[in-house]
């Protein structure tokens, strides 16, 4: 087998961005999709590809995932990052709030990985990480789209886990707290038992563990990367 290969999505800036420089540090070869024109800069110096195209277009993450396999043959790891979805006091959400907060935080990890996952089960193997959210099981009321649909997505990751687990394809979701790549408040810094802001170098390599042999046997899971602000088990 030659060179690995990871595709990341929303891979422009923050939290993706990083996790492709990290993955190139490893020896992935990296494809990008940023809506930005930011992922085909980072891609070009990373020696990968770059599409601009949003990861809430099918044809978009098709023309994504054509170029990497015209390119390399092969998709070792997909990681989901995603963009920002509507954020208001809980009842002034319109429908259309609603559906796009699907749109960003849920069905920007389904439309991926029904693409790749075909791929992944040819190969015999595969490892596949979504950049979710702390608060998908603690809720605040300051992310409530973010929240809701990624509790979904822990129930997806579970049910694609279980069913693709045979075939030696992984799926886990990360869960960051408070990360550098958002604006830092002392208020909020407080409140972490850790008393400072993670950083997005932190949680690109808790997403290279992830997608690498060491865990090859997690898959299913929500790794909470937050300084110790969750509570629960």
């Amino acid at each position: 087998m030659g060179d690995k290969v990871a595709i990341i999505t929303a891979g422009g800036s923050g939290m993706g961005a990083a996790a492709a420089r990290r993955l190139a540090a490893d020896g992935f070869k990296v494809a990008v999709l940023s809506s930005s024109g930011k992922g085909e800069a980072l891609a070009e110096e990373l020696g990968g590809i770059g599409v601009t195209g949003s990861n809430q277009s099918a044809e978009d993450l098709e023309r994504l995932v054509e170029q990497t396999l015209e390119r390399w043959g092969r998709i070792d790891a997909l990681v989901n990052s995603a963009g920002h979805g509507p954020r208001k006091p809980l009842l002034e959400l319109t429908d259309e709030d609603w559906h796009k907060g699907i749109e960003v935080y849920f069905l920007n990890v389904v439309r991926a990985v029904r693409l790749v996952t075909p791929v992944m089960v040819r190969q015999k193997g595969g490892a596949i990480v979504n950049i979710s959210t702390a608060w998908a099981f603690e809720p605040s009321p300051m992310f409530p789209t973010s929240a809701v649909a990624r509790a979904g997505l822990a129930s997806f990751t579970k049910l694609f886990a279980d069913q693709y687990a045979a075939d030696n394809v992984r799926m886990n979701n990360v869960l960051p707290g408070w990360i550098d790549s958002l604006p830092a408040t002392e208020e909020r810094r407080q409140g972490v038992p850790m008393a400072r802001y993670g950083k997005s170098g932190e949680i690109a390599a808790t997403v290279a563990f992830l997608v690498s042999e060491g865990a090859g046997y997690i898959t299913g899971q929500n790794i909470r990367v937050d300084g110790g602000l969750s509570r629960s088990v």
